[in-house]
């Protein structure tokens, strides 16, 4: 095997020099710590600390990272950490070979080792592995941050996760639970009779929210297309096909904005039931967030972004008329005139985008985004949403100007968004045609017009209920994460020159 040579242009700590010597030394002696391919493991530290009693005298197998070691002479204590936690290692000169003592001393923090040895408890009672063999099984070249501060800044926790989980291992339980939510999310829904698919990554119109596309080019076709910004539509094709229960847990991408809610590449489930309606909808989404939270918490009481939230079921439905009176003051649902809702929602401080049509759903919507949405705290239903901002939600029999659409607050946070799907083809063209004016006025987040899925809508899609749901942001929730980049394992960074 080669001896390494730093190159020039990456002078090297004193640290890590001495680790490459070390290296080039084993290698020198015959040890090669890259070249042993496997180790047998028989137990864990979570399993020998949880058992002891029955384990203790065994002989174990245990595989780890070194991290931290303890007396230089005769005598070492290490701490090995595997994916279960820490367990305390200790090593003798007496009970183990000569030569393997003398290259175990000789091991760094951060290295990591195989070891085979019995259960017992030290004088002081703590439960340790008596270490009769060791096995180097992979040489850390670089030092772990310092030992007593730890890796606390957060651009280099989020940049290094894979440093992060080392030294701060209280960061695993927010992808634990995250796994074990979306574990519980898809037994909801199976248990329900819903089918699992997947939908394309990569399409020829951006469709199905109001966003902006990350856009790539296919050399094969020579065209360009568009990385999926929701699931939307190919789950309603599917739906029009007979398949009556269908969800897609899948990545989206948005070319937008970064903020603690927001990251460009983010997991969402969303989900479709043929004749149901948003009511229906609403009961999946709290069911399945309530339950989880029980399940995986043994609770329904969370403490998210300073307060405390209340997940048992029953939780508050309004309308957004009713939600802006209630907190604007302004009673949308005795104005008809375009003209007098606008008035009335300037008259309160509120503004309508550029590209916004002047009209009484536009300036309740913006009455809502602008004044309601930081109120809602506690788990939240706002319902019946203006026709304007929901150009695939159908239209409410009672109010044609409203929706039959929900979307769903906690702590002034949206986890989900469903509508009773609008199935008309007809009507879908023309706001399909609303939203193409929009763009050409230079909205660029407004829906593209698909021919496709209106060809399908042609063919007949009964009445259904659709939902979307945040994955990241419930994991925020019962994480108590107060930025999406905790819960996210690689979020997106600005690259380091």
């Amino acid at each position: 095997m080669a001896k390494f040579v730093p190159q020039a242009e990456m002078p090297l700590s004193d640290q890590v020099r001495v680790r490459r010597e070390k290296l080039d030394n084993l290698r020198a002696e015959g040890f090669d710590p890259f070249v042993q391919t496997r180790f047998e493991v028989t137990s864990d530290s979570a399993a020998i600390k949880a058992n002891y009693e029955a384990m203790e005298g065994q002989s174990v197998r245990l595989a780890g990272r070194l991290m931290s070691k303890r007396g230089m002479g005769k005598v070492s204590f290490c701490d090995l950490q595997d994916s279960t936690g820490r367990i305390q290692l200790y090593v003798k000169f007496d009970e183990m070979e000569e030569s393997s003592f003398q290259r175990f001393k000789k091991n760094d923090i951060g290295d990591i080792v195989g070891v085979v040895g019995d259960v017992f408890k030290t004088e002081r009672g703590e439960i340790s592995v008596r270490v009769h063999e060791a096995t180097l099984l992979s040489k850390s070249l670089l030092p772990l941050p310092e030992k007593f501060h730890g890796l606390t800044d957060k651009e280099t926790r989020f940049r290094q996760r894979y440093v992060d989980l080392m030294v701060n291992p209280e960061v695993k339980r927010n992808f634990v639970i995250r796994s074990k939510f979306i574990k519980y999310l898809r037994n909801y829904l199976d248990s329900r009779n819903y089918i699992e698919v997947e939908t394309p990554v990569l399409n020829t119109i951006a469709g199905g929210a109001a966003a902006r596309p990350f856009i790539t080019h296919h050399n094969t076709l020579d065209i360009d297309m568009y990385m999926r910004i929701a699931t939307e539509l190919p789950l309603k094709r599917l739906i029009v096909g007979g398949m009556e229960r269908v969800y897609e847990v899948g990545r989206i991408f948005r070319n937008e904005g970064m903020d603690p809610k927001h990251n460009p590449e983010f997991t969402t489930v969303e989900l479709y039931q043929a004749y149901a309606d948003f009511h229906d909808m609403m009961d999946i989404a709290e069911g399945i967030i309530s339950g989880a939270a029980q399940e995986i918490l043994g609770t329904y009481e969370v403490q998210w972004m300073g307060e405390t939230i209340n997940l048992a079921p029953g939780w508050r439905r309004l309308t957004m008329v009713e939600a802006v009176k209630e907190y604007v003051g302004i009673d949308f649902g005795v104005i008809t005139d375009d003209a007098e809702a606008v008035a009335a929602a300037k008259a309160k401080g509120v503004e309508l985008a550029d590209a916004a049509e002047k009209t009484w759903g536009n300036a309740l919507y913006a009455c809502f985004d602008q004044k309601v949405e930081e109120h809602l705290i506690q788990p939240t239903f706002i319902t019946m949403y203006p026709v304007e901002v929901s150009p695939l939600t159908k239209r409410s029999p009672i109010d044609p100007r409203l929706t039959e659409r929900f979307e769903l607050f906690i702590c002034h946070s949206e986890l989900a968004n469903a509508y009773s799907e609008l199935n008309d083809p007809i009507d879908q063209r023309v706001r399909f045609q609303k939203q193409v004016e929009q763009r050409e006025r230079g909205d660029d987040e407004t829906e593209m017009l698909d021919e496709d899925f209106l060809t399908a809508l042609e063919y007949g899609m009964p009445p259904t209920g659709g939902m979307g749901m945040g994955i990241d942001r419930c994991v925020m929730l019962l994480t108590g994460a107060d930025t999406i980049r905790e819960v996210i394992l690689f979020p997106t960074m600005k690259p380091l020159d």
